[in-house]
């Protein structure tokens, strides 16, 4: 497993890092016990950033993790949870609501401290609560020793070209924006490095866009770009080859993206994952993948307040 720095955290995480969303049912109904274990087995494979929110599963994957997380020492892994979204259409990132909410991740994760805590989703408020009340909350509880790092996630890149020079916070969480189908996040890089900022990479398979079963009726991602997706993932399979191993591998495999975040919860599935990292990418088969997908390349859908989503294509869906 290969390591990064994160921005000016100093912290050096692993290219490919654990989002533990899946802990929580939210793709499947899983077993606990294996959940551990994919926890585990994990670690095992080198992988030391583990990430997840009370919101997955409504507050079961942090349980669940932290189950899995007393059998580990403490520094084995660096944690990462959030705060302000707490079901589909539940946000709330007042002062008092983000305190609370870390001290009950506390609890749930069997730990003292966060290394990073993320506001999640912030493209659904006003930037005046984020701005002068919930990165500040950040700030003290930083301070006070509960959390190391800060940081903000959500999905329009236009949410950070307009938060990060109004905010102090260590990293971000950004994802569907660097994968096969979209490299969009490229153009936020300067601003990233001229700031310092650490970049946590999320969804190398676009949520499930890229794989033969198709997209899940959910997703908000449009027609054409679901049909490409899944013509890129035939393709792929007619090779021998699975899109989401040149998925894995592509995402982790840029020296200027930290890490990228996986969920699975199926210990052979993150071993598979941590190995592919390590392994030489198909080249040709890469170049096959991207005509296929160049039609679609970087298509994208809005999400949240529509002053964060101004550069959206008008044609593409919305949710």
């Amino acid at each position: 497993m290969k390591y990064r720095k994160l921005g000016r955290t100093g912290l050096d995480v692993s290219v490919l890092s654990f989002g533990a969303s899946s802990l929580g049912s939210v793709f499947r109904q899983t077993d606990d016990k294996e959940a551990i274990m994919t926890v585990h087995a994990a670690v095992d494979s080198g992988i030391n950033l583990i990430d997840v929110s009370p919101y997955y599963g409504l507050t079961k994957a942090e349980t669940v993790l932290g189950k899995a997380l007393q059998e580990i020492p403490r520094d084995k892994f660096l944690l990462s949870t959030k705060a302000g979204r707490y079901g589909a259409d539940d946000f709330d990132f007042s002062a008092q609501k983000i305190r609370s909410s870390v001290e009950e991740s506390l609890a749930r994760l069997h730990t003292d401290y966060l290394d990073i805590l993320f506001l999640h989703d912030i493209e659904f408020v006003p930037a005046q609560i984020i701005i002068e009340e919930a990165v500040p909350t950040l700030h003290k509880l930083q301070q006070e020793g509960k959390i190391r790092f800060t940081g903000i996630c959500g999905l329009p890149l236009e949410l950070f070209e307009f938060m990060l020079p109004k905010v102090d916070v260590d990293a971000i969480i950004s994802y569907c924006h660097y994968s096969l189908n979209d490299t969009s996040l490229l153009n936020l890089l300067p601003l990233l490095e001229s700031k310092g900022t650490g970049l946590v990479n999320a969804s190398p398979l676009s949520m499930g866009l890229l794989g033969t079963r198709g997209a899940p009726d959910w997703h908000p991602a449009s027609g054409r770009l679901k049909a490409a997706c899944l013509e890129a993932a035939k393709l792929c399979e007619a090779a021998g080859e699975d899109i989401a191993k040149l998925a894995v591998q592509f995402s982790t495999s840029n020296e200027r993206i930290p890490t990228t975040l996986v969920s699975t919860a199926n210990p052979s599935n993150i071993v598979k994952n941590a190995l592919w990292v390590d392994e030489p990418m198909d080249k040709r088969l890469l170049a096959a993948v991207q005509e296929k997908l160049a039609p679609v390349m970087n298509e994208t859908w809005t999400s949240g307040r529509p002053e964060y989503n101004t550069k959206i294509n008008p044609n593409e869906s919305g949710r």
